[in-house]
């Protein structure tokens, strides 16, 4: 929102209490972003505290305090984005048995709450509160609730995307959470200053990275930075859900030129590091002997 504001002519400012933004998501991905907000002449108040809001005629007058300092900041309007709570007033879930807090209603990997004769789907039991992982409980709760099914919601595999410019896609795990987990990972990082179409396009700003099981193929997690990176995330998505390798990637024609191509040089990238000195040993030995 700030980014549309200022793009439309607004002065805006962005105000927020942590050193980042988008500290959840991959550090480059929201340093690049930062730098882009920059350009755009948002003024980024980060690490600032609001103490206090006070109105003079019709302007807003907000009190920070960063790095110890006061900083004052007058605004037209504020729009203050503090997340949002489950409406389950007047619901009467207690008298049904249904276990539930502030943070939704409690169900099981398969749906059902804690009365078996109730389903709950979407935003009201999931900790992803995006309308296409409501649409995908949606369809786990009809096959487990009307067709006697047992769909986990475990198994799904959930995109997501920050609509930016340039936007930043992700699916699976951030390399934090697989070294958390204790997975030894492998990580490839394409710039899409690489990629020919994003030349021509002029959009260089962003990359895709993956991240794989050390010593496999296994895509852990993919994250992607570009203009229609929620368009091209879905490749990962594709390939993780079923159990495909990067290599299944990099065995795909990809048309040329198109900036989708960088998954593709990702799988390029990965290949070329079996190409070990002692393979290029190999290699040359066996073409020498072929040439005879």
């Amino acid at each position: 929102m700030a980014q549309s504001f200022a793009r439309f002519g607004s002065r805006v400012s962005l105000i927020e209490m942590a050193p980042s933004i988008l500290g959840r998501e991959d550090g480059d991905a929201a340093e690049l972003l930062l730098g882009v907000f920059v350009r755009d002449g948002i003024d980024l108040q980060l690490g600032a505290k609001i103490l206090r809001v006070e109105t003079s005629g019709s302007d807003r007058i907000l009190h920070l305090e960063r790095d110890g300092k006061g900083i004052s900041v007058t605004v037209d309007a504020i729009l203050a984005a503090v997340g949002r709570t489950p409406n389950l007033d007047r619901l009467g879930l207690d008298k049904a048995g249904i276990i539930f807090d502030q943070s939704g209603i409690k169900v099981s990997d398969t749906l059902v709450t804690s009365n078996p004769d109730v389903y709950a789907a979407g935003d009201i039991c999931s900790p992803y509160k995006f309308t296409h992982t409501a649409d995908a409980l949606a369809r786990i709760l009809i096959a487990n609730a009307l067709f006697m099914g047992h769909q986990k919601t475990s198994a799904l595999t959930i995109p997501w995307c920050i609509y930016t410019d340039p936007e930043i896609a992700h699916v699976g795990l951030y390399e934090r959470d697989a070294r958390a987990k204790g997975i030894a990972v492998t990580t490839f990082t394409v710039p899409l200053s690489d990629i020919d179409r994003a030349v021509l396009d002029g959009e260089t700003d962003g990359f895709a990275r993956v991240h794989l099981k050390t010593g496999t193929d296994k895509i852990l997690g993919a994250t992607i930075v570009a203009r229609h990176a929620g368009e091209m995330i879905n490749e990962f998505s594709l390939a993780i859900t079923n159990g495909m390798g990067l290599s299944a990637i990099g065995k795909t024609i990809h048309p040329y030129p198109t900036q989708a191509e960088v998954i593709k040089h990702l799988a390029d990238a990965c290949n070329r590091t079996r190409l070990t000195p002692f393979v290029k040993k190999l290699l040359s030995a066996w073409l020498k002997w072929q040439r005879g």
